[in-house]
């Protein structure tokens, strides 16, 4: 069941992090936003309350470890507790390794990797301490292959699968009940290509997507389904991309 349970998505503010609290909101959610970017968050949430639904926004910056427990404190005060973590914040400036551009390196693995391990520090104690929770985080159908260009994002998502996985094993020996849910999304159209500097993966991954891309409305329909499975049940591997994309 969806209806009513307390839903944190971070890198709310366009993409798939929207697209999932619209579709989460319709469906009785009561979703609690977060993202950089104050203007878009508002809008988002005056739309979904317009519409009947329940929200509430707080700006924040993923690499913030106080940013990640800010928003599971407003999420607790406002809604009364906390049911799931969707950590969908991510970038993605491909590039080859001889571009050496090593401030996206380190950009990538501060939002990818440390955006991840902020947020679930900032929720596991609520969800252990409960014996319950979902934590749902994006990873990348690069962190299930290798592609030229991405060596350090595909590393920081093959991190994400990798942890999401212990992370469900230990809920398992710890008998926390804490569900995961790992997405491994495609070509899909969102703001990720506005972080590629290089001119010439900028060139190649835009026609990739102007050729592939689907709506971030298809992975949030997964996000969905993901938390509507019964308690006992939990999902924990999807990979989603365009019926005619070779990936």
């Amino acid at each position: 069941m969806i209806k009513d349970k307390v839903v944190i998505i971070t890198g709310a503010s366009s993409g798939i992090g929207e697209a999932t609290a619209r579709l989460l909101a319709s469906k009785g959610a009561k979703v609690v936003l977060g993202a950089r970017r104050e203007q878009q968050l508002k809008q988002l949430v005056d739309e979904i309350q317009k519409a009947g639904g329940q929200a509430a926004y707080r700006v924040m910056d993923v690499t913030s470890p106080s940013d990640n427990t800010k928003i599971v404190e407003l999420a607790k005060k406002t809604f009364g507790g906390l049911d799931v973590i969707f950590l969908n914040a991510g970038i993605m400036p491909t590039a080859p390794l001889s571009a050496l551009k090593t401030d996206e390196w380190n950009q990538t693995v501060d939002i990818n990797i440390k955006g991840v391990l902020n947020g679930v520090a900032a929720v596991l104690p609520t969800f252990i301490s409960q014996k319950s929770g979902h934590i749902i985080a994006n990873s990348s159908v690069a962190g299930l292959k290798a592609y030229p260009g991405g060596a350090v994002y595909g590393g920081t998502k093959w991190f994400v699968r990798d942890f999401m996985e212990v992370l469900r094993m230990e809920s398992v020996q710890e008998g926390t009940n804490i569900r995961t849910a790992t997405i491994y999304p495609a070509a899909i159209n969102t703001e990720l290509l506005n972080a590629i500097s290089d001119q010439a993966a900028a060139k190649a991954m835009t026609a990739l997507y102007e050729r592939y891309g689907i709506s971030p409305d298809r992975v949030a329909n997964v996000v969905e389904f993901a938390i509507d499975q019964p308690e006992d049940t939990n999902v924990n591997e999807f990979t989603i991309g365009p019926t005619p994309q070779p990936w």
